[in-house]
């Protein structure tokens, strides 16, 4: 079988959903067993401009950032930006690579989930290039074109720059650390909440929708989620069916032109207990939040899709005032102009119920036929070692609660968390 990442690279992956090939932006995937004492060539190889920034924090120079400093010195101008000890994905330091690397044409990260953001969302405010050097397999950002960024307290998910060339050592991220690994795991678990999700607005609202970021992920996920035991064992053919889904993943969202078929319900409960958790939570790394999130979601699914008869929405009450009285004037009116796009009014809940008065048999095996049991996501979590409940990511359970209830209030993506509230199944 043809490697689909070889079929999207060269804009020759048939369109699931119509006539035509599909391409992705990125120039260059390269995932091999090591790739030390190939870095100045990777770059080379990308016809780039040799005026180079390099960008990473304490941590991933010395596992990888050293060996592509000296690649990138070799090629012609470079310059280092060093950021701190665990930096944040927020406005400050974007705006501070910015400035670091304002002479530089092309930015090359060397990092993982938050280096990875910082540096495709700093390149795309500057009409830069940018490629990544991965140090761990603990997320899907590596080909997305969007960053998960913090601005004025709001975790937002914002345009991003595609990386022209992404290379994973599959020895380096190996040797990441065993939490980081389970990270990327947590972060590949969710296909089936995310895509649930994503169909659910399909067949209610009509939204747009497309198979392919799941038929190209069809070829890895079964074996991914068979060998995940082995992940955390120095295993390099697990490795390198995490390294691919999360890559393949990462295209999904690409071709999509947004976050949706990967990032959803479970996204929204990470990013509501990110911004709203207490500052003393013990730190979790984003995909082990999705873990955990995606079986709590899974179980929502199963609750709605299991149950008996019809179910239908009533129309949502929330006001301005709420949102402002719980989250504060700022933040309350930017959430709720985020949550008023997609709320229930009168009409629009009696023109969803006579859809789903008629049709919710055949919504309701559409559904399952793309969920998975959370009995089966917990399993995978559990026999590769890693969180599937809150507790063991440090969330206290009043606060994990709160997530699961108002999430859905911090942005416009309609769920299963605002069908199962809007229905009586929460």
């Amino acid at each position: 079988m043809t490697d689909p990442i070889k079929l999207l690279l060269n804009g020759e992956y048939p369109d699931p959903d119509g006539e035509g090939k599909i391409g992705v932006p990125t120039r260059s995937v390269v995932i091999e067993k090591t790739l030390a004492g190939r870095e100045a060539d990777l770059i080379a190889d990308l016809n780039l401009s040799r005026n180079l920034a390099v960008i990473y924090d304490p941590d991933t120079h010395a596992v990888l950032g050293e060996r592509v400093e000296k690649a990138a010195a070799s090629l012609g101008k470079s310059i280092s930006v060093k950021l701190g000890a665990r930096p944040h994905a927020d406005k400050k330091t974007v705006d501070l690579i910015r400035e670091a690397a304002s002479d530089a044409d092309v930015l090359i990260a060397v990092g993982s989930g938050t280096i990875n953001d910082l540096c495709k969302y700093s390149a795309a405010l500057d009409g830069k290039k940018y490629a990544v050097f991965g140090t761990a397999p603990s997320m899907n950002g590596y080909t997305s074109v969007n960053a998960a960024i913090t601005v004025d307290g709001l975790k937002k998910t914002l345009p991003a720059t595609a990386a022209s060339g992404v290379f994973l050592d599959l020895t380096v991220l190996s040797n990441a650390p065993k939490r980081m690994i389970l990270s990327g795991l947590g972060d590949s678990v969710c296909r089936p909440t995310a895509q649930a999700d994503w169909l659910l607005t399909r067949l209610l609202f009509n939204k747009p929708y497309r198979s392919a970021p799941f038929e190209i992920l069809a070829g890895e996920e079964p074996g991914l989620f068979e060998s995940a035991a082995a992940l955390t064992k120095g295993d390099l053919e697990a490795m390198r069916l995490l390294a691919r889904t999360l890559v393949l993943s990462g295209f999904g969202m690409t071709i999509c032109g947004g976050s949706y078929p990967a990032s959803q319900g479970e996204h929204l409960i990470s990013h509501y207990i990110d911004m709203f958790g207490p500052p003393d939570m013990p730190e979790s790394f984003h995909g082990e939040h999705i873990g955990v999130t995606a079986v709590t979601m899974a179980h929502i699914q199963e609750r709605v899709l299991e149950a008996p008869g019809v179910p239908l929405i009533k129309p949502c009450s929330l006001t301005e005032n709420d949102f402002v009285n719980k989250y504060g004037d700022a933040l309350g009116r930017t959430c709720y102009k985020e949550f008023a796009a997609k709320m229930i009014s009168p009409d629009i809940a009696e023109n969803l119920n006579s859809k789903l008065k008629a049709h919710w048999n055949d919504y309701k095996e559409k559904l399952k036929s793309v969920s998975k049991a959370s009995s089966e996501i917990e399993n995978i979590l559990k026999n590769a070692g890693a969180p599937y409940r809150p507790d063991q990511i440090g969330v206290p359970e009043t606060i994990y609660n709160d997530a699961v209830l108002h999430a859905r209030e911090i942005r416009d993506r309609f769920t299963f968390l605002d069908f199962a509230s809007e229905t009586g199944y929460m």
